[in-house]
């Protein structure tokens, strides 16, 4: 099995410890506050830490924490703001946004007018995290970024 280099886990006791590194950010939760804090404290003795508090934002997701602790995964601001960039922050949302039955071409039919715009589907790679039904499409349309047409 593979492991996730940049997250370390600790279960003792039946208590559950995650603490996320990405760079210099690091994420630090479990079920047992004094866990939490004891982590804390010995990366402290090492690094120069700043408590930013609870966490609301991460990586283009947001967290929001429940009256009964669970925590809420979303990418609504991240959604909104990819949107505008493209001049669709008006359109309507779908069930499906593209039929599995759908065959693209890489001829035919005429070229998309801002291809860098379109290079920029790793903005769409990334909204898979808390909208897996757009993993297909994504994938698909990635496939066209060399020669994008309209269609796709």
């Amino acid at each position: 099995m593979k492991s996730n280099v940049y997250l370390f886990t600790k279960f003792k006791n039946g208590s559950s410890l995650f603490v996320l590194v990405y760079v210099n950010d690091i994420i630090n939760t479990g079920d047992s506050d004094d866990a939490i804090l004891l982590v804390i404290q010995q990366l402290n003795i090492k690094f120069a830490l700043k408590n930013k508090g609870e966490l609301h934002y991460f990586l283009g997701v947001q967290i929001t924490k429940t009256a009964s602790g669970d925590l809420v995964l979303s990418q609504e601001k991240y959604d909104k703001d990819l949107l505008k960039k493209v001049d669709m922050e008006h359109c309507k949302p779908c069930s499906t946004p593209l039929p599995s039955s759908i065959k693209f071409s890489a001829f035919g039919g005429s070229t998309f007018k801002d291809p860098k715009l379109y290079r920029s589907v790793g903005s769409l790679q990334h909204l898979t995290v808390t909208h897996p039904e757009l993993a297909y499409c994504v994938g698909k349309v990635s496939h066209f970024m060399q020669n994008s047409l309209d269609e796709h």
